[in-house]
Formats: structure tokens, C-alpha cells, sequence
């Protein structure tokens, strides 16, 4: 009978046995679980019950932490033969795939909604629904106050793109063994990455104190703000996500880790960054100037 801890003969990594899929599982329906008692109460629990949702977050932050350093230790054995490598990238691609439609979902809100507006005029008068067709018989609806494309969207514009040269620049340093000029172009990166975030945390500040989509004059125009804090919040949420992807990457430089040869998880935050570069080059272009 052939050992079976013997070394395989093929090119494909069979993982070990590993907790981290129960236990992220486990953690993302407490995670969710809780952000419902959290804004309606659940289980008896009052609203605003918030030790569930962290709880749960802390879990998945755990389960992410583990998963992956296991994922680095594989690499490091030598587990990532050229064909499994080939099936992290198939995977990757994949995702960002999946991301794609996930965005375009929100674009296409945002163009039914910006498009098509005067076809929610014309609605029967039953309850409330005339008012609301009211309302939306001009672009913008009613009360709407809409950003100025040319100042803080376009600043952070240059920032993402400024960004994507920076992390181009990184990725080719480490290509030719620059390490030094890769930790300087992906320090860069994150620093950008993290004022994209603020300027934006600014923004939405701004829009909010200053009531632009929400307010009594806008009281059935209340979709706009919806879907523009649905769609530009959730590219800031991959934003944050990104920069943390490309933090650690940084830190496994700084800890000698990665080289020329093999550098996926560097590869896979890049081709992240730049999926967020190109989303937000269409919010830009389509929710803050074409229909601003």
C-alpha cells in the first residue's frame, strides 16, 4: 500500500484540513446577524445592540488573518507550483469579475434613475406617489443639491491616478529586484490610498451637514442620496479594503519576503488598486459630471 504522506506526483497542492472555513462562516452570519440587531433589534435585544455585530467582525478579521498567513506558509513550502499559481490568478481574475457586475448593478440604478426620471411622473395618484412624481419630473429631483465635479471628486481623481502610477512603479521595482524603490512606490500607494479615504470621509461630511440630498424640499427625491451613498460608499469600502491589501504587502517587503520570481500577493493587490482606479474613474465621469 503507497504511504500517503508521500511526496505527490503532479503539480496540484491537496490543502490540509483547515478550521478557517467553519470558523469565517460561523463569524460572517454573526457578523451579519448582529448589524441587524444592531440598526432594528433582534432576539429580544433593543436597537443600537452593537456586541453581536463585533463579535462577529472580530471573528472574520481572525479567520482572514489565519487563512492567509496559512496561504503565505504553503508558498513558502513550496506548495505554489507554476500550475497553482496559474489557479490563483484564474481565481483572482474571477473575482474581480464578480466585483464588476457587482458595481454595474449600482451604475445601473444610477442610470435608470438619471435617464429615465420622467417616466416617474408619470404615476397613478394613488397615496404619496403623486408627489413623488413631482419630484422627479426634473434632473435633478426636487431639493437636490448636487457636488461640484471640479473640486473635491476631481482632487481625489488625481489622487487614484497618482496612486496607480505609484503602485505600477512599485510592482516594476520589484520585477528587476529594486526592493528599495518598491517599499518607497507602495509606501506611496497607501499613503494616497489613505488620503482618498479622508478626503472622501470630507466629502460626505459636507453633504450631510449641509443637507444637499436630504432635507425637506427633497423629502420624495430621497433615492438620489440612496443610491449615490450606496455606489460611491461602496467604492470607498474597496478603497479602505485595497489599502490594507497593499499595507501588508508592504509589510512582507519590509520583512524580506517576496522576490522577483514570486510576488502574487503584490500582483493580485495590484490589479485590485487598479480595478478601483477604473470604478472610480466612471462614478467620476458619470455620477458627478455627466449627471451632476
Amino acid at each position: 500500500m503507497a504511504d500517503a504522506h508521500a511526496k505527490p506526483q503532479h503539480d496540484y497542492h491537496l490543502v490540509d484540513p483547515s478550521p478557517w472555513p467553519l470558523i469565517s462562516s460561523m463569524a460572517s452570519v454573526a457578523m451579519f446577524v448582529g448589524a441587524v440587531m444592531w440598526m432594528k433589534g433582534l432576539f429580544g435585544q433593543p436597537e443600537g445592540t452593537k456586541w453581536l455585530f463585533f463579535a462577529g467582525l472580530a471573528g472574520v478579521l481572525f479567520a482572514m488573518f489565519g487563512w492567509w498567513s496559512d496561504v503565505i506558509k504553503e508558498s513558502k513550502k513550496g506548495d505554489h507550483t507554476p500550475v497553482v499559481s496559474i489557479g490563483l490568478r484564474y481565481g483572482m481574475v474571477l473575482f474581480i469579475a464578480s466585483e464588476v457586475m457587482f458595481f454595474v448593478a449600482f451604475f445601473w440604478m444610477f442610470f435608470d434613475m438619471a435617464i429615465f426620471n420622467e417616466s416617474r411622473a408619470i404615476i397613478p395618484e394613488v397615496g404619496n406617489w403623486m408627489d413623488t412624481g413631482k419630484a422627479w419630473s426634473t434632473w435633478p429631483p426636487k431639493g437636490v443639491e448636487l457636488l461640484d465635479p471640479w473640486g473635491l471628486p476631481l482632487l481625489n481623481t488625481v489622487i487614484l491616478l497618482l496612486s496607480g502610477t505609484t503602485v505600477t512603479w512599485a510592482h516594476h521595482a520589484l520585477q528587476v529586484g529594486d526592493r528599495k524603490a518598491a517599499k518607497l512606490g507602495l509606501l506611496i500607494t497607501v499613503l494616497l490610498g489613505v488620503l482618498f479615504t479622508g478626503v472622501q470621509a470630507y466629502e460626505y461630511h459636507h453633504i450631510i451637514h449641509e443637507h444637499l440630498f436630504f432635507n425637506e424640499a427633497a423629502a420624495n427625491s430621497k433615492l438620489y442620496g440612496s443610491v449615490f451613498f450606496m455606489a460611491t460608499g461602496f467604492h470607498g469600502f474597496h478603497v479602505a479594503v485595497g489599502t490594507i491589501f497593499l499595507a501588508v504587502c508592504l509589510l512582507r517587503l519590509q520583512a524580506g519576503q517576496m522576490t522577483p520570481q514570486k510576488h502574487f500577493g503584490f500582483e493580485a493587490a495590484a490589479w485590485y488598486w487598479h480595478f478601483v482606479d477604473v470604478v472610480w474613474l466612471f462614478l467620476f465621469a458619470f455620477v458627478y459630471v455627466t449627471f451632476g
